[in-house]
């Protein structure tokens, strides 16, 4: 997928945040043509720990931030409140309550980084403007400490570090895979980690550039985790590509660093001042960055997505047993919901062009509720590792031929044919199926036979040899014991009896555990017995194909004959 159609975009976006609106901090200019307007400022409530004798003044974009001006100090008045009143031309500014020093600024309710307060002219002519601090960043207490926001981002660090232990030690099918998913744990678990550690006074006032660490996400988690997909569904290995083609995919990344770089050697008090003032420069660098970061990854998600359809497509083409690709999409939807968040960011952002409203805090809420559904992926990635041990499997490219290729991006390469079909594991495996005699095979049919003489013979070996019984099957299996090239037996499935391989099978197991339900002695038997009898090899793909084929559950079916 490829960013250019969006050029446009993005270079409006960033000229944007050029121009004057509502809640720029850096520079702002005075209309000499706009009557000063009385902004009147009062504090409701202070935290219960603020000193008595503390001096309490508005600090903002209208002073250049100055913590400790004397003109904007906050006076008690007669009711008990503070009280101060500004006048000025300006349109509108961002400001918050500090007690003389950036150490002692407000901060958010568990004493974290508070997003600047914004005002406009209609609102203070509308009347007071109330401020309720809810704490201050140098006097919050331990128990402050740790919110439930933090406490669950923290959880998610603690869940990807034991699945770091434990994946290595539980899972040697696919060390290629595993890898790539370790990346991926390391990478959401360090940029979760560091968001959190980045939003306390303490750590953000010693490390500013501290803040900046957890964007490298942006350009690293994409296609981390394409090359996980590819390597789990395809079992990819490297190929033969020139020197340059295999750091394609991080060149994003290196550009954000190269970006990122001058900031980063900055003094740590002017960057604060920078971050805080909300500075035209970087918020351009962060809004530029960020909106190719949500085309790419936007990008890369849709790349995952049409792999992983390819990938069932193959897989119904040419197995019989049901694999669990569930996960993958749970994990996918995650995604997807992180990027509509994203999405919606920029939608405040632009909005607040026009519409005046507190654009700081709610792009502050939006991002952390990013960081809050993102944090829940490392329970969804290592789920393959917990619950299904071997890697998903194809047979050979060049006995089957798939419904198409997988499709990849513009900057990756077409994958290397699927690895050979290996039976699954024992313990996952279902018992055993029922002996069939052994009976002569039929005479091999020529391919150029017609089609409705060569259903119709596929059909009665299906009835005489119950092939589908065996809960491994494949069709070259089937193939072989027709004496059929794959891809003729595949034909004559696909045209002659209109479904695919996988739901060609799964009916005549359907078709046997019916008669097996009719039967006195199926009373006798659960329904996953039935199901892994007559070759299931879960409860959930025999509900799936029983529900499709027949619109009822098995339960509702089952229940159907006791009632006649």
């Amino acid at each position: 997928m490829s960013a250019r159609p969006f050029l446009g975009f993005s270079l409006l976006l960033v000229l944007l945040t050029w121009l004057p609106w509502p809640g720029r901090a850096a520079a702002p200019q005075v209309d000499s043509t706009r009557k000063p307007v009385a902004y009147h400022f009062v504090i409701t409530s202070l935290p219960t720990n603020t000193p008595a004798d503390a001096a309490v003044y508005l600090v903002g974009s209208f002073n250049h931030w100055q913590p400790a001006d004397a003109r904007y100090r906050f006076r008690r008045q007669a009711n008990g409140l503070y009280g101060l009143t500004l006048r000025t031309s300006l349109p509108g500014f961002e400001y918050k309550v500090s007690r003389g020093s950036w150490v002692a600024i407000e901060g958010s309710g568990h004493g974290q980084v508070r997003a600047n307060r914004t005002v406009t002219r209609q609102q203070a002519r509308a009347g007071d403007v109330e401020i309720r601090v809810l704490s201050w960043e140098d006097l919050s207490g331990t128990f402050q400490f740790y919110s439930l926001y933090d406490l669950l981002l923290l959880f998610s660090c603690f869940q990807a570090a034991l699945l770091l232990v434990a994946i290595p030690s539980i899972q040697q099918a696919n060390r290629a895979a595993n890898r790539w998913l370790l990346a991926l744990l390391a990478l959401g678990a360090g940029g979760t980690l560091l968001t959190v550690l980045s939003s306390y006074r303490a750590v953000a006032n010693a490390y500013a550039q501290l803040t900046l660490l957890p964007d490298f996400v942006w350009f690293l988690y994409g296609p981390l985790f394409y090359g996980y997909i590819r390597r789990l569904l395809f079992n990819e290995g490297p190929a033969r590509q020139q020197w340059w083609q295999p750091w394609r995919p991080w060149l994003p990344a290196v550009g954000q660093a190269l970006v990122y770089l001058p900031y980063f050697l900055l003094d740590s008090y002017e960057f604060q001042l920078r971050l805080v003032s909300h500075d035209a420069g970087l918020r351009a660098v962060l809004l530029l960055t960020g909106l190719v970061a949500l085309l790419t990854n936007g990008a890369y998600w849709l790349a995952c997505r049409r792999a992983i359809r390819a990938y069932t497509r193959q897989y119904e083409a040419s197995v019989s047993y049901a694999q669990n690709l569930r996960y993958l999409s749970t994990v996918l939807g995650i995604q997807a919901v992180c990027l509509g968040l994203w999405a919606f960011l920029f939608g405040v952002v632009l909005a607040s062009r026009w519409v005046p409203f507190d654009v700081y805090t709610l792009a502050a809420r939006s991002q952390a509720l990013i960081w809050l559904v993102f944090s829940t992926l490392p329970y969804f990635l290592g789920y393959v590792v917990l619950h299904q041990p071997e890697i998903f499997r194809l047979v050979p490219a060049a006995e089957t031929r798939p419904t198409g290729p997988a499709e990849v991006p513009p900057a990756a390469d077409c994958p290397a044919p699927p690895s050979p079909a290996t039976p699954p594991p024992a313990a996952d495996r279902p018992p055993a199926p029922r002996p069939v005699p052994a009976t002569p095979r039929p005479a091999r049919v020529p391919a150029a036979i017609d089609l409705a003489t060569a259903q119709a013979t596929v059909a009665a070996y299906m009835r005489a040899h119950k092939p589908y019984l065996n809960p491994s099957l494949t069709l070259p299996e089937l193939a072989a014991e027709l004496q059929l090239p794959p891809h003729v037996l595949s034909r004559i499935i696909n045209e002659g009896f209109g479904l695919n391989f996988f739901d060609f099978i799964n009916a005549h197991r359907v078709e046997e555990v019916k008669q097996l339900m009719t039967s006195p002695q199926a009373r006798q038997y659960t329904l996953l017995a039935l199901a892994l009898e007559v070759g299931f090899n879960s409860k959930t793909a025999f509900n799936r194909a029983f529900k499709k084929h027949t619109d009822q559950t098995p339960s509702a079916f089952f229940t159907g004959l006791r009632e006649e």
